[in-house]
Order: structure tokens, then C-alpha cells, then sequence
């Protein structure tokens, strides 16, 4: 892909086979009315989508088009020159012109359009389509945000189709066009250079997870009632960017592995390999987030079981206590009655009533009630219950 080819003039012949979907033609644009005297004019429909285009020779911008149609025409103009155009959710239409333009495949041109494609890396020709999942990290409400970039690379051009907020490709066109030796490497120089924006973009992700993993591990052990769904929202995140990550390190060996096929420039392949390096790194340190995250879910389910079964011994003595005291209650309870009853029956007196004029009566009711209490005591000691 390294080898640059002078641009044709006529672009009719090179169009591919088009799906029925994406062979219509594009209605003719509407004629705006003419504005009030209170209204503004109108702007262009593309100004909304088009970030920033301009066109480079020799790694110098030579121009900055105003719009789609006069990237178009200057980069027919300038053969050994390299367009690079930045889109931010185009329309179809957009995307269409694009892959008229540039003999962009249906497929990619489709992805595109849909997005929430997971990251890949395909080849189309002489024309490379590149799926990258950028993130970064919010710090008021401790999340991390994906955004999504599609890629197209070819031997004349770079187009950068941005679903989301992150990457911050404008700080990769100023650093890119500061360093004129790298940009005039070609697209390819381009390519890698969003790499290493969007690799790099995870490291602030990284030390931001790595806190609040460590602010988990603290309030794990504190036992706030809250961590649970803490640790379970940063779990879903890190397997959000466990597949922003894990595909990086497939593709960039899969792009190691054409340089030979594509005479890559050394200077890229140094590049690409550090580019690498960091995806490797940074793959790891996510899976071991998710790892960390699962083994203190697991000391947070034994902490609270735990707990739990500590509350549930403490329940358990307390009633056992008050079991005891009821016992105790209720066998001196029982022990009074008696002498209570006997005392009441001889009460009631009656004059025909047994042992009423006996002159043993109330010895004999004295005796009776003693030793109803005294066998009630020895029958409740001898089950514990005094």
C-alpha cells in the first residue's frame, strides 16, 4: 500500500457493483428558499458533518476545501497529492459521494453508515477499512466513554468517520502536520498515527480504573452497603473496553505482518510496533481489572454472607436468652399459681364446704400448698428451667 499511483482523471470506470440499497442515485439537492429579512442565509447541508478536510503534498497542506466536492476536484488537480478528510456522523449521502469518489467497498461503506461495529481491521483492494473503538475517562461521574472511528485508508487518501466524542483527531492533524518527514510517508503514516492517538487515549482510562478499583478494595472492607453495584457498573465497563482492546492487538500484528508484502517505510514499522507494544500493555492491565473486580465481588459476597451469618448467630443467642427467661418467668409463674388456687378454692367458704369446720383445715391447706410449690420447683430445676 505504500506505493503511491498518480491519481486518474475520469472516475466512472473504477465504481464497484453496487447493492440495490446503495446504487441510487442521489436526489438532485434542494433549491433553498430565499431567506427573509429577518433570517440568516442558509448554510451548506455538509458543514454540519465535515470536520476538516484538506489536501497535503509532500507532507505540506497546500489546501483546506470548503467542502466535499472541492476536495474532490483539487485532489483531481494534484496527482501526487493526499486528501485527508475528517466526518463526524455523516449522512448517507455523504458516504455515498465518498465511496463514489473513492471506490469505497459496499460493505464498509455500510459499516459506516450503521455503526457499533466492533474493531477490525479489513482489506479492500488497495484500500484498507479500520474499525477502532476510542475511550476515555469522565471524572465527575466516574465512567468511562466509547466512542467509535471508522477508518479508510487508500494510496491517495485517509477518511476518518467519527461516531462519539473521543478521539480527539484534530490534536492528531496538528502533530501530524508538525512532523512534515512523517506525513509525507503517506496514508499509511496517517493510519498509525490514529492508532497511537486512540492507544494512547486509553491510558488516562487506565490510571482513572486503576483508582477506583483501589477506592472498591477500601470500600469492600469498610462494608459500605453500595459497593456491590459499584463493582458490577465498572465490571460492565471494563468488558466494554475489554473488547475495545483485545481485537487492537490482532489487528496491528495482522498490519506487522503485511510489511514486507507492502514495503511499509521502517520509520512506520518502528512506529507500529511501539503502537503495539502499548495495546499489549494496556490488553493486559484490563484483563487484570476484570479479574481484580471478579475476585472482590467474591470477597464482598463472603464479607457480607459473613456478616449475615454473625447477625443471624446474634438473633439466635438473643432469642435464646429470652427463651430462658421465659422459662424462668413461666415456672415461677406456675409455682405461684398453686398456693393462688388452693387459697382461692377455701375462699369461696361455704359452710358445707370439706375441712371447713375441721380443726386441721388450714394447717392441713398450708401443708398442701407447700408441697405443690416445692414439687413444681424440683420438677422445673430438674429441667433447667430454674
Amino acid at each position: 500500500m505504500s506505493e503511491r499511483r498518480a491519481r486518474p482523471t475520469p472516475r466512472g470506470g473504477r465504481k464497484s457493483v453496487w447493492r440495490r440499497g446503495l446504487t441510487q442515485p442521489p436526489a438532485p439537492p434542494a433549491v433553498p428558499a430565499a431567506p427573509g429579512p429577518d433570517q440568516p442565509p442558509a448554510e451548506p447541508a455538509e458543514a454540519g458533518s465535515i470536520v476538516q478536510a484538506a489536501l497535503y503534498r509532500d507532507g505540506v497542506r497546500v489546501s483546506s476545501p470548503a467542502s466535499l466536492a472541492d476536495t474532490f476536484r483539487e485532489l483531481r488537480d494534484e496527482p501526487h497529492g493526499m486528501a485527508w478528510i475528517g466526518l463526524a456522523r455523516p449522512t448517507e449521502s455523504e458516504l455515498l459521494s465518498l465511496a463514489n469518489e473513492f471506490d469505497l467497498h459496499p460493505l464498509a461503506v455500510e459499516d459506516a453508515m450503521e455503526a457499533h461495529q466492533r474493531p477490525k481491521l479489513e482489506r479492500y483492494g488497495d484500500t484498507l477499512f479500520v474499525v477502532l473503538r476510542a475511550a476515555r475517562y469522565l471524572d465527575a461521574p466516574e465512567e468511562v466513554d466509547f466512542g467509535e472511528l471508522h477508518v479508510f485508508v487508500g494510496p491517495d487518501f485517509v477518511i476518518t468517520v467519527r461516531h462519539g466524542a473521543a478521539p480527539d483527531l484534530s490534536a492528531v492533524r496538528r502533530r501530524m502536520e508538525e512532523t512534515p518527514e512523517l506525513l509525507k510517508l503517506g496514508p499509511e503514516a496517517v493510519l498509525y498515527a490514529i492508532l497511537d492517538a486512540v492507544v494512547d487515549g486509553y491510558a488516562p482510562v487506565v490510571a482513572g480504573v486503576q483508582i477506583d478499583v483501589d477506592e472498591i478494595e477500601t470500600e469492600v472492607f469498610r462494608g459500605d452497603p453500595e459497593v456491590s453495584r459499584r463493582i458490577y457498573e465498572l465490571s460492565r465497563e471494563m468488558v466494554e473496553f475489554q473488547r475495545a482492546t483485545r481485537p487492537l492487538v490482532g489487528m496491528l500484528h495482522g498490519l506487522m505482518a503485511g510489511f514486507a508484502k507492502y514495503g511499509t517505510d521502517e520509520e512506520l514499522q518502528r512506529y507500529l510496533r511501539d503502537v503495539a507494544d502499548h495495546v499489549t500493555h494496556i490488553s493486559e492491565r484490563v484483563d487484570g481489572f476484570r479479574q481484580a473486580l471478579t475476585d472482590i465481588l467474591t470477597v464482598n459476597a463472603t464479607l457480607v454472607t459473613q456478616e449475615q451469618n454473625a447477625e443471624m448467630r446474634a438473633l439466635a443467642e438473643a432469642g435464646f436468652e429470652q427463651n430462658e427467661e421465659i422459662k424462668k418467668i413461666s415456672s415461677w409463674a406456675a409455682i405461684l399459681f398453686a398456693p393462688t388456687l388452693v387459697g382461692t378454692i377455701y375462699g369461696m367458704n361455704f359452710s358445707r364446704m370439706p375441712e371447713l369446720h375441721w380443726a386441721l383445715g388450714y394447717p392441713f391447706a398450708i401443708v398442701l400448698m407447700a408441697v405443690v410449690c416445692t414439687s413444681l420447683y424440683l420438677i422445673f430445676k430438674r429441667k433447667d428451667w430454674l
